[in-house]
Protein backbone atom coordinates (compact mmCIF):
# COMPACT_ATOMS: atom_id res chain seq x y z
CA UNK A 1 0.00 0.00 0.00
CA UNK A 2 1.50 3.86 -0.82
CA UNK A 3 0.57 7.08 0.71
CA UNK A 4 -0.17 10.02 -1.45
CA UNK A 5 -0.99 13.18 -0.82
CA UNK A 6 -4.20 15.04 -2.40
CA UNK A 7 -2.84 18.01 -4.37
CA UNK A 8 -5.03 21.43 -3.85
CA UNK A 9 -6.46 20.92 -7.04
CA UNK A 10 -7.89 17.71 -5.73
CA UNK A 11 -5.35 15.59 -8.02
CA UNK A 12 -3.10 12.54 -7.35
CA UNK A 13 -0.51 10.59 -8.44
CA UNK A 14 -0.36 7.09 -8.45
CA UNK A 15 2.79 5.85 -7.55
CA UNK A 16 4.59 4.07 -10.56
CA UNK A 17 5.47 0.60 -8.48
CA UNK A 18 1.55 0.82 -8.43
CA UNK A 19 0.90 1.64 -12.08
CA UNK A 20 3.94 -0.94 -13.31
CA UNK A 21 2.10 -3.82 -11.28
CA UNK A 22 -1.01 -2.98 -12.82
CA UNK A 23 0.84 -2.63 -16.57
CA UNK A 24 -0.61 0.77 -16.51
CA UNK A 25 0.93 3.75 -18.45
CA UNK A 26 0.22 7.35 -18.09
CA UNK A 27 -2.10 9.77 -19.92
CA UNK A 28 -4.53 6.58 -19.66
CA UNK A 29 -8.12 7.08 -19.11
CA UNK A 30 -9.58 6.17 -15.60
CA UNK A 31 -13.08 5.77 -14.11
CA UNK A 32 -13.55 7.19 -10.83
CA UNK A 33 -16.48 5.84 -8.53
CA UNK A 34 -16.82 5.97 -4.54
CA UNK A 35 -17.83 2.76 -2.04
CA UNK A 36 -20.84 3.53 0.49
CA UNK A 37 -17.61 2.82 2.92
CA UNK A 38 -15.47 6.09 1.45
CA UNK A 39 -13.09 3.80 -0.73
CA UNK A 40 -12.11 5.51 -4.22
CA UNK A 41 -12.53 2.89 -6.74
CA UNK A 42 -10.31 4.17 -9.94
CA UNK A 43 -11.11 1.85 -13.06
CA UNK A 44 -9.27 1.75 -16.13
CA UNK A 45 -11.45 2.44 -19.74
CA UNK A 46 -11.71 3.41 -23.21
CA UNK A 47 -13.11 6.27 -24.64
CA UNK A 48 -13.79 6.31 -28.04
CA UNK A 49 -15.11 8.67 -29.96
CA UNK A 50 -19.17 8.82 -31.34
CA UNK A 51 -20.47 10.21 -34.72
CA UNK A 52 -23.67 11.20 -34.75
CA UNK A 53 -25.26 10.99 -38.66
CA UNK A 54 -28.15 13.33 -39.74
CA UNK A 55 -30.43 11.65 -41.28
CA UNK A 56 -29.45 12.78 -44.31
CA UNK A 57 -25.92 11.12 -43.84
CA UNK A 58 -27.98 8.39 -42.59
CA UNK A 59 -29.87 7.77 -46.01
CA UNK A 60 -26.35 8.13 -47.74
CA UNK A 61 -25.17 4.98 -46.18
CA UNK A 62 -28.54 3.22 -46.87
CA UNK A 63 -28.35 4.54 -50.62
CA UNK A 64 -24.36 3.02 -51.10
CA UNK A 65 -25.14 -0.23 -49.53
CA UNK A 66 -27.14 -1.47 -52.36
CA UNK A 67 -25.76 -4.30 -55.04
CA UNK A 68 -25.70 -3.19 -58.46
CA UNK A 69 -28.52 -4.83 -59.93
CA UNK A 70 -26.48 -7.77 -62.18
CA UNK A 71 -24.95 -8.76 -59.23
CA UNK A 72 -28.13 -8.70 -57.20
CA UNK A 73 -29.46 -11.07 -59.94
CA UNK A 74 -26.58 -13.08 -60.40
CA UNK A 75 -26.73 -13.51 -56.46
CA UNK A 76 -30.60 -14.66 -56.80
CA UNK A 77 -30.09 -17.16 -59.59
CA UNK A 78 -27.33 -18.97 -57.77
CA UNK A 79 -28.85 -18.80 -54.39
CA UNK A 80 -32.19 -20.32 -56.42
CA UNK A 81 -30.04 -22.99 -58.22
CA UNK A 82 -28.18 -23.94 -54.74
CA UNK A 83 -31.38 -24.52 -52.70
CA UNK A 84 -33.09 -26.24 -55.35
CA UNK A 85 -35.76 -23.48 -56.48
Amino acid sequence: MSLVKLGKKGQVSIPKALLDRLGMEGEQMLLADATDDGAIVLRPTGVYPIEIYSEDRVQEFLDEDTLPRALEESAAEHLSRRHGK
